[in-house]
């Protein structure tokens, strides 16, 4: 039996509303007394989700009462609305489940003292989310087989959930849940009750934000996915309707996450200071925390790529971890000068890295980024991205032959990519472009753009594609093979 000191802290939903991104878990609730006769106290052991001072979703075991030991999965609605989203979310749990889409069942909901209110939900034990098993098939070939049996019955569930009347405003692949080959829906709160059959505005927008999390090259092999949720639904939304939804929606995704890139959220850790800020990758910032503490030092200690008046490059290993830091150097009073209204270089490259990111294109993954401020003046700035072991073009291919059939593959979809989404290096030579062996990486991103206008865009390339043939002679194979397979210059 536990003992008092073993006993973890009883908290109440105040308690938790204060403790923001870190509650103390874990943490025991007392149960109102409606709730007595099933269970006394919640004791939340593993925290799954904190939106701070607002949601805390857990596993957790029931104390006392009928239920005694039972695993669930708690949610904790802490903030003013913990009413109406806790109610919301009981009732998209009932609508599911009463048009057969598997959902783990509601096993109560209560008020808890301090204010606020609690879920349970039946805890799958062993359970993954379909984020979980799709990134280690997301940089695959798109439309390979294995992926398309992992995704498939995702967009089946979606048919049927429109089928029967009801749309859902939160469908990313973390709200899918797999367990003993069954794939599960969550999320109640965000299910909505609609005429049946569902307006074809709404099921595109649907549709759209599913299709929305894969690579933009799963353009052309949609079509299993699409089957598979027509399959469940006959009233499938027309090309047009999902064509619209899908450009909105992917715009929507593209400024919310560059959005978040510069505050702090799940995804990134982000301290404003007078005379500094920083951003870091959330996942990477406890191991970066040296590095970003004492940049310089660091990059003394580390292996020397460039020295320039303009930057500075090393590879630094941070717990056998390697990664490269490029700091972006003042090289005169005058630059100084010029540069401390504007976003910093390394600001600009954070963002484009988190932009190529986001479409699938290829690009050491950006880390950190710090810069020195003076309240809203700019200085120096320390960008830290992944470490890319790979090779530049420049040395890796032979003027006097076509590339190797992997990497013209990759050479063309990779600038396919950038073509389609209007997006322009500013220094496109060899050297920037990294072969690793599978894909073509892309570095040096100070002066990338994704253009609104075609016309600025078309000057751009035309400059971007000049720069990279300019490596090789005009008379070699190899610049006659990029002449020919690289998108035209308008």
């Amino acid at each position: 039996m536990n003992t008092a000191a073993q006993l973890p802290p009883l908290v109440d939903a105040a308690t938790l509303r204060a403790a923001g991104r870190q509650p103390p878990a874990p943490f025991r609730l007392a149960l109102t007394p409606a709730f007595g006769p099933q269970a006394r106290e919640l004791w939340m052991q593993r925290l799954l989700r904190v939106l701070p001072g607002k949601r805390i979703v857990g596993e957790a075991r029931l104390v006392g009462g009928e239920l005694d030991g039972r695993r669930v999965l708690a949610k904790l609605f802490v903030d003013a609305g913990s009413a109406r989203h806790s109610q919301r979310e009981h009732e998209g749990i009932a609508a599911l489940a009463a048009a057969g889409i598997p959902t783990p069942p509601a096993l109560g909901m209560l008020a808890l003292p301090g204010g606020g209110r609690a879920l349970f939900t039946e805890f799958l034990d062993g359970a993954d989310t379909l984020l979980d098993a799709w990134r280690a098939l997301a940089d695959g070939t798109p439309g390979a087989p294995e992926a398309l049996a992992l995704l498939a019955p995702a967009f089946a569930l979606l048919g049927q959930l429109h089928a029967a009347g009801l749309s859902h405003d939160d469908l990313h692949f973390g709200n899918f849940l797999r367990h003993e080959g069954q794939l599960y829906l969550i999320d109640g709160d965000a299910v909505r009750r609609h005429a049946s059959p569902l307006e074809e505005s709404t099921a595109a927008r649907d549709l759209a934000m599913l299709i929305a999390q894969l690579p933009r090259t799963w353009d052309e092999d949609l079509a299993p996915l699409l089957a598979a949720y027509r399959a469940s639904n006959a009233a499938a939304p027309g090309e047009r309707a999902l064509g619209s939804a899908l450009v909105a929606e992917r715009a929507w995704r593209l400024r919310d996450y560059l959005s978040k890139a510069g505050r702090d959220c799940s995804l990134f850790k982000v301290d404003k200071r007078f005379r500094r800020f920083t951003a870091v990758w959330r996942a990477a910032a406890e191991q970066l925390e040296p590095l970003l503490a004492e940049p310089d030092r660091r990059m003394d200690g580390g292996r020397l790529l460039k020295r320039g008046n303009t930057c500075t490059v090393a590879q630094v290993n941070i717990d056998g971890r390697p990664v490269v830091v490029k700091r972006y150097n003042l090289k005169s009073l005058r630059h100084a000068l010029s540069r401390l209204w504007r976003p910093s270089r390394g600001w600009h490259s954070w963002r484009e890295g988190h932009r190529l990111r986001l479409f699938g294109i290829p690009t050491p993954a950006p880390l950190a980024l710090v810069e020195e401020r003076h309240g809203p003046l700019r200085g120096r700035a320390w960008l830290v991205n992944e470490f890319c072991a790979g090779v530049d073009l420049l040395s890796h291919l032979r003027p006097t032959s076509a590339p190797p059939a992997a990497e013209a593959a990759a050479l063309r979809t990779l600038f396919a990519t950038l073509h389609r989404e209007r997006i322009s290096h500013g220094d496109l030579k060899a050297t920037n472009l990294l072969w690793d062996g599978r894909d073509i990486q892309l570095i040096d991103l100070d002066a990338m753009r994704q253009h609104r206008k075609p016309a600025s865009y078309a000057r751009a390339w035309r400059r971007d594609r000049q720069r990279l043939l300019r490596n090789w002679p005009a008379d070699s194979e190899l610049y006659r093979w990029l002449d020919t397979n690289l998108p035209p210059a308008a």
